[in-house]
């Protein structure tokens, strides 16, 4: 698949402008983004999970992400999932999961790209164990861009630039073909970051620093995370409140006009 533009996931990461990756939860979300122009869209496991009713990080996502992934396949866009940690501590496992993800829709390029965090239940794992999921994953699914995530910053475990830098030189060498450091927000550490790391780095959105910031300092995409979804909530939250005290509620969407894209992608599924 290619995006709008005619370019391949992975090409999205070298242009002059990093990639901004809106992370979606559901399908009504992901088509939002869509039709605002994103040529590409991630899935946040903090929305997924919430959206079950479970805490993010416990696995829980596992079987939600297949039925996602699969009713993503539709879109005129790449679409990158986020699966924790992979679900297993088997290199084997993991990539056998990425590999039903990667055929979730008519093709083995329905899935772009996926995110794999270096942590299990709030914790660092030992950096050989992760980097033996990304070579496994790459051996079975080289056509898919592996996203390895190094939550030093994230946990606050680690959080020196040496230690991030070690561990995303492990999964380099083990084929990753991104490194997503979430947590990291200081310029320096980010400059010092993309300047070591030699495939494209990934990192958060942050109020601080402007896309155009974070390119001048070498950061090649960036991603929203669950702050969408938080935002919704929010949002969901200010309507019901300006309704019960009369005040003035929130710009929407309009109905005909959501209404419009969930035909539309119906009609996809037909």
């Amino acid at each position: 698949m290619t995006s709008p533009t005619g370019l391949s996931f992975r090409e999205l990461h070298h242009r002059t402008a990093p990639l901004v990756l809106p992370n979606a939860w559901d399908v009504p979300s992901a088509l939002a983004f869509v039709g605002a122009g994103f040529e590409a869209v991630g899935t946040t496991s903090f929305g997924v999970a919430a959206g079950h009713g479970r805490p993010d990080g416990g696995r829980s996502t596992r079987d939600a992400n297949v039925a996602l992934a699969r009713a993503l396949a539709p879109l005129p866009v790449h679409v990158s999932v986020d699966v924790e940690d992979g679900y297993s501590d088997d290199p084997d496992e993991v990539a056998a999961y990425v590999s039903t993800l990667a055929a979730a829709g008519t093709d083995v390029a329905d899935v772009a790209g996926v995110n794999i965090e270096d942590s299990t239940d709030g914790t660092l794992i030992d950096p050989a164990a992760h980097a033996a999921k990304v070579a496994a994953v790459k051996r079975r699914c080289p056509e898919v861009f592996v996203n390895a995530r190094v939550d030093t910053y994230w946990l606050g475990q680690d959080a020196t630039v040496a230690a991030t830098l070690e561990r995303a030189a492990r999964y380099v060498e083990a084929g990753a073909d991104g490194v997503f450091v979430p947590g990291a927000l200081e310029p320096a550490v980010l400059r010092e970051l993309a300047a070591a790391v030699p495939v494209p780095l990934n990192v958060l959105a942050a109020p601080a620093l402007s896309t155009a910031e974070l390119a001048e300092l070498g950061v090649r995409r960036v991603s929203t995370g669950s702050l969408p979804y938080r935002a919704a909530l929010h949002a969901a939250v200010a309507v019901a409140e300006a309704v019960r005290g009369g005040g003035t509620v929130p710009d929407a969407t309009p109905y005909p006009e959501l209404q419009a894209r969930l035909v539309d992608y119906a009609s996809r599924l037909a």
